[in-house]
C-alpha cells in the first residue's frame, strides 16, 4: 500500500529539523573559528565579518595541544587494542565452549553497565595509590593507569557484543578448521575473526570513542604530562580571559580523527551493530 503524501512531507519536515538542530552548533564552532577573538566576544554574528585562520596557528602554542594530542592517541590506541584482544578471547570462550561459571560470568559482565561511572572513581583512584606505594608501579598519573582505566568501562560492552556475534557464526565453520588440523586458537584467528570483522570493528569504534572523549577520569587520573585533550582543552580558559575562538579551533581539529575514522568504517559499524542486535 503507497503511504500519503503528507507522510512523506512529515518525514522529510522532521528529518529538515534534525538536521537544522545538528548542523547549527557544528556551523557556530566554524564560524568562531576563523573569526578574530574580538568578534567573538562582542556581537556574534553568523557570517564573519573578518575572517582569519591564525586561531589555527595559535592553538598550538597557546597550550602544549600537541603533547595532549599524542596522550590521547598512545592512550585511546592503547585501550582500544587491548580492549579489541582480551574481549575476542572472552567472548568466543563464552560463546563456543561450556564451562561452571560461564552464565554468571555473561550475567556479571553485562550488569557492570548498569553502575554509572562516578562510582569506580573513588576505587580506582585508590587501587593505583597503593599498588603505586607497595610496588613502585605508577599508574596514577600514568598513560598506564589511564588505559586501565578504560578498559573498565569498553571491556564488558565489548565482550557482551562479541559474545552475541560469534553466537550468529555457525559453529560448523569451526568444526571444518578443526578437522583441517588447527586447533582453537586456529579456528578463532584463521575463521572466526575474519567472519566477525563487522563486530569486531564497531567494537572498535566504541571502545576509541569512549577513551577519546571521557574527561571525569582523564581530570584525575592525569598530571600535566599525561593529560589528554578532553581535559587540556580547559586550559584555553585563564582567569582573565577565554580565548573562544582558539577553543572552536581545536575542537574541530580534536574532532577529526572521529569523524574520519567513523565515515571510512561506517558500513562495517552498522553492520556490527545491526547483526548483534538481531541477535
Amino acid at each position: 500500500m503507497r503511504e500519503p503524501r503528507w507522510v512523506g512531507w512529515a518525514r522529510r519536515l522532521v528529518l529538515g529539523v534534525l538536521a537544522l538542530f545538528t548542523g547549527l552548533p557544528l556551523y557556530a564552532m566554524a564560524a568562531s573559528a576563523v573569526k578574530p577573538l574580538g568578534d567573538v566576544q562582542r556581537d556574534w554574528r553568523w557570517i564573519p565579518s573578518t575572517i582569519t585562520f591564525r586561531p589555527f596557528a595559535d592553538i598550538w602554542t597557546t597550550i602544549p595541544l600537541g603533547r595532549y594530542f599524542l596522550n590521547s592517541l598512545v592512550v585511546s590506541g592503547a585501550a582500544t587494542a587491548l580492549s579489541v584482544a582480551i574481549a575476542i578471547l572472552a567472548a568466543y570462550a563464552i560463546s563456543r565452549f561450556r564451562f561452571p561459571g560461564r552464565r554468571v560470568f555473561s550475567i556479571t559482565v553485562l550488569s557492570t553497565q548498569m553502575f554509572p561511572g562516578i562510582l569506580f572513581l573513588l576505587p580506582l583512584f585508590l587501587i593505583f595509590v597503593n599498588i603505586g606505594n607497595a610496588t613502585g608501579v605508577a599508574l596514577y598519573g600514568s598513560r598506564l593507569g589511564l588505559v586501565l582505566t578504560y578498559l573498565t568501562f569498553s571491556l564488558p560492552f565489548a565482550i557482551w557484543m562479541l559474545a552475541g556475534y560469534f553466537d550468529s557464526i555457525p559453529k560448523e565453520l569451526d568444526e571444518a578448521a578443526l578437522v583441517d588440523g588447527t586447533g582453537p586458537v586456529g579456528a578463532l584467528l584463521r575463521v572466526v575473526v575474519p567472519a566477525a570483522t563487522p563486530g569486531i570493528v564497531a567494537v572498535a569504534i566504541y571502545s576509541f570513542m569512549t577513551a577519546w572523549g571521557e574527561v571525569l577520569f582523564a581530570s584525575v587520573m592525569t598530571d600535566s604530562n599525561t593529560r589528554t585533550l578532553a581535559v587540556g582543552l580547559q586550559e584555553y580558559s585563564t582567569e582573565v580571559q577565554v580565548y573562544w575562538n582558539q577553543v572552536m579551533a581545536a575542537s574541530l581539529i580534536v574532532s577529526v580523527p572521529i569523524v574520519a575514522g567513523f565515515l571510512l568504517l561506517q558500513r562495517f559499524l552498522v553492520a556490527g551493530l545491526t547483526a548483534g542486535a538481531v541477535k
